[in-house]
Formats: structure tokens, sequence, C-alpha cells
């Protein structure tokens, strides 16, 4: 169950990805907002990464108990 918490994270992040191409031409092109919304999902996508980091700790930590 717990290997699935990793994999859902990663499906979350990747999720967020396809959101961040989108937005990313759109501000190369010139939209303003779009870079708003990029900053946003590349702070979620940080927030993601980090999630998994502390869930691989964890499940390390509970293997050598």
């Amino acid at each position: 169950i717990m290997e699935n918490n990793i994999i859902k994270l990663i499906s979350k992040i990747g999720e967020e990805f396809e959101n961040v191409e989108i937005d990313a031409s759109k501000f190369i092109e010139g939209n303003n907002s779009a870079g708003t919304r990029l900053r946003k999902q590349m702070q979620a996508i940080k927030n993601l990464a980090q999630e998994i980091r502390v869930e691989v700790q964890k499940q390390k930590n509970e293997v050598l108990i």
C-alpha cells in the first residue's frame, strides 16, 4: 500500500507537468498570467517531490526497524 502512495505522488507530478508545458508555451508567447500559473504549478511539483522524498525515507526507516 505504501508503494502505491509513492506511485500516486509521481502520477500527480506527471499531471502537473502536462499543465506546465501548456502554460510555459503561453508565457513564452507573452501571456503573463500563464507565467503566474507556471510558477504556482512548479511550486506544487516541488512540494510533491518533497512528499516523495519524505515517504521514501519513511519506508527505508521502517525496513531498518
